[in-house]
């Protein structure tokens, strides 16, 4: 993980990658600016993939103190593991 780097999505992306996951409508909504009408296709939020929650977006963990960031590991184990299902099946 220690050469792993969060960066801003270039416009290069939106052809690149098959699937770019927003975590929140806000984050979503910036991609579909950002983004020619036919890669729309491609971007999502990743809380959709999550079975065990019902909600779409990722909350911020920093607020909820430590239960905070144990809530939003569970959400994203949950959702990495939806994601992972949906992509086995082939979408």
């Amino acid at each position: 993980m220690s050469g792993l780097r969060a960066r801003k999505v270039v416009p290069e992306d939106f052809e690149r990658f098959d699937l770019l996951l927003a975590m929140d409508r806000d984050n979503l909504d910036i991609l579909k600016r950002s983004a020619r009408p036919e890669y729309h296709a491609k971007l999502g939020l990743f809380m959709s993939y999550a079975s065990r929650f019902d909600t779409d977006e990722m909350p911020d963990p920093y607020y909820g103190g430590e239960r905070g960031f144990e809530l939003v590991l569970d959400m994203a184990e949950d959702a990495a593991h939806g994601l992972i299902e949906t992509l086995q099946r082939g979408r």
